[in-house]
């Protein structure tokens, strides 16, 4: 019997990452042993703090809850490893603890790391780049996937996901906090490529395949900052911060 290739998968929360995951996992020869996610630590400009004195850390650009993250890797049934970085964090910052938080699992054997990039060819370099540099390798489950039939897939899988920031700059920010439903999709200027791989959109996965069970939420209040448009999405239980 062929033994697994171990793989270390980065974890964003949104759907194209929910859908790379959902192929890895259909796949007996690959076997993700944990999830990463880059979370920006202390409290976030223009977001209220969930309670009184509390840092508040988000998932870096997406903005959403570093408490619901923990409920999808627990949902998901996967280790979560988290990468602290600072508010506007620059690149070699963030490139040095990336890398801290990659040796360790390379020390553990794990020289698999995959993303859910669709076609910017640019980031895919990068990734690969930094990653040959301490002996590891990207993957990249859905690359070269045509969005729309991604979106098709998506849909035909019932996984759920809501809009949890929008640039302002291609979107209306009424798109900000709107389930990916059809009409989502048909109000969609054709300028915005389906997956918002340009950075159109962002979003966070709550139902699916790759579940045991959805996510609760609701949906908070809206965030305009530095010409992003964010739908603060709290637990189901929490009450709205006053």
């Amino acid at each position: 019997m062929t033994k697994s290739e171990t793989i270390l998968f980065c974890w964003s929360g949104g759907k194209d990452s929910a859908m790379a995951l959902h192929t890895l996992l259909q796949q007996k020869h690959f076997k993700v042993v944990s999830l990463l996610t880059t979370v920006t630590e202390g409290r976030v400009p223009g977001f209220v703090p969930a309670n009184p004195g509390s840092t508040d850390d988000r998932v870096a650009m997406h903005g959403v809850r570093r408490e619901l993250l923990k409920q999808q890797a627990e949902s998901i049934g996967l280790p979560l490893h988290e990468v602290f970085i600072p508010p506007q964090c620059v690149n070699p910052i963030y490139e040095r603890r990336m890398e801290e938080a990659l040796r360790l699992f390379c020390h553990q054997g794990i020289r698999n790391v995959a993303f859910g990039d669709i076609f910017l060819e640019d980031l895919r370099a990068y990734r690969e780049r930094n990653l040959a540099r301490i002996g590891m390798t990207a993957i990249f489950p859905i690359w070269k996937r045509d969005t729309r039939e991604l979106i098709r897939h998506f849909h035909a899988l019932r996984f759920r996901a809501i809009a949890a920031c929008v640039d302002s700059k291609v979107l209306d920010l009424r798109f900000a906090g709107r389930e990916l439903d059809e009409s989502f999709f048909r109000d969609l200027p054709p300028t915005a490529d389906p997956c918002g791989e340009n950075g159109e959109f962002h979003t966070f996965v709550f139902d699916g395949p790759i579940f045991q069970s959805p996510i609760p939420i609701r949906t908070g209040e809206i965030v305009n900052r530095d010409g992003f448009v964010f739908c603060d999405l709290l637990p189901q239980m929490e009450e709205t911060p006053k």
